[in-house]
């Protein structure tokens, strides 16, 4: 007699679920991403997946979620290479295959605000500017008035721009650095109280 594996549940059972999502999305993209090959590959049928995530794209951001690691904030002691590190870290990422699922992503999202606000928080995009930000106020470099979010990632959301909107596989370094020296810096130095 053949004894039966035990039935996973809960956090076991969600952990399998997301590996397996993990797995699907490195080799095929989002695209290549379905509840049945999820559901195989965890040892689980479809309704379990559904029960933790609505949909195909939920999932998906979960399992990119669990790939995302944390960005690194550069301290060259310059405001000028800390933009252009962390844009071009940011750069290499979106252009990476990992880059591509988030792409991916971000296209099936659309309007969906809450679910590209749970993709912009893991992939970290305010955090490590702002960070960088500070030290340049602190350093007399920036104004204090452009310590907020939407100023601090400016420079990025126009990288992202570039992938996103035109269709770009990688941005070229004049790109980064038109960014930085015509936009961000102007942006953030001559930044005055509202």
């Amino acid at each position: 007699m053949t004894s039966r594996p035990a039935r996973r549940r809960g956090a076991a059972l969600e952990e399998a679920i997301l590996g397996a999502a993990v797995d699907e999305l490195t080799e095929s993209g989002y695209a290549g991403l379905t509840m049945d090959k999820v559901a195989a590959r965890a040892g689980t049928n479809k309704n379990a997946i559904y029960r933790r995530w609505p949909n195909r794209l939920a999932l998906g951001i979960a399992a990119y979620r669990r790939l995302a690691t944390a960005v690194p904030v550069p301290d060259t002691g310059s405001l000028r290479e800390d933009a252009l590190a962390l844009l071009r870290g940011a750069n290499r990422h979106w252009s990476s295959p990992l880059g591509a699922v988030l792409r991916e992503l971000l296209a099936a999202a659309g309007g969906a605000s809450e679910l590209v606000a749970q993709l912009q928080d893991q992939s970290g995009i305010a955090a490590p500017w702002l960070t960088a930000l500070g030290r340049a106020v602190a350093r007399g470099e920036a104004a204090p008035e452009a310590l907020h979010p939407r100023v601090a990632t400016v420079a990025v959301v126009l990288l992202r721009n570039e992938f996103v909107v035109r269709g770009v596989p990688t941005a070229p370094d004049d790109v980064l650095i038109e960014i930085v020296d015509e936009v961000y810096l102007p942006l953030v130095r001559n930044r005055a109280p509202s």
